[in-house]
């Protein structure tokens, strides 16, 4: 891909303005594979009671640090789930990455989600995004902004419309109009309201 990466100044704003702008990114992990960005969400940090930097904790101590790194947790014991880290060092936003489009590599990306009936499904959901990216909680720390890492972050094209409306899963926090996606993208997952085995999210 011929688009840069997106320098540390794109992250450190305010994470409800980072948010949509990912949206039409591109996504280029290390398996082969190329996502376009077509769903997000914003959380808040110390502000945010659905953030897992609520409460500060060795976990989630990442997100605390400066943006333009990964953060990348454990859901459910079995799924990964990545986010960028957003704003000044010390305020711990984080966007995470909801689903995409597979624009590269479609045959690795068939191959690493051979469950998937359809392509839009390939990429719907964060731990299907990390699966085809690559991704585990070694990765969670990783700068976005250096050549060479796992992960690259590059500028895309915007898309024509965008939504928004409320987080997916969760219980606390769950009104805010806080998710961004592609409209009519068949990427995007569908909603759900607050499932109490989720309680928070990045």
């Amino acid at each position: 891909m011929g688009t840069p990466l997106l320098p540390r100044s794109f992250f450190a704003r305010p994470v409800l303005e980072v948010a949509p702008e990912l949206l039409g990114c591109l996504l280029i992990g290390r398996t082969g594979v190329t996502v376009r960005v077509t769903e997000v969400e914003a959380y808040e940090g110390p502000l945010d009671p659905a953030s897992h930097a609520f409460r500060r904790t060795p976990r989630s101590e990442v997100m605390f640090g400066p943006p333009g790194h990964l953060y990348v947790y454990l859901i459910y014991g079995m799924h990964w789930c990545a986010n960028v880290v957003t704003g000044p060092a010390g305020t711990a936003s984080a966007v995470l990455l909801r689903a995409g489009e597979v624009i590269g590599g479609q045959q690795a990306a068939r191959l690493l989600r051979p469950a998937s009936r359809a392509d839009s499904q390939l990429a719907r959901g964060p731990a299907s995004l990390t699966t085809l990216l690559g991704l585990d909680g070694a990765n969670s720390g990783d700068d976005l902004c250096r050549a060479g890492r796992p992960l690259q972050l590059r500028a895309g094209s915007p898309p024509d419309r965008i939504s928004s409306g409320p987080r997916v899963g969760i219980t606390r926090a769950a009104e805010r109009p806080w998710r961004f996606w592609q409209t009519g993208s068949p990427t995007v997952t569908a909603f759900r309201a607050g499932a109490p085995r989720r309680t928070a999210a990045s």
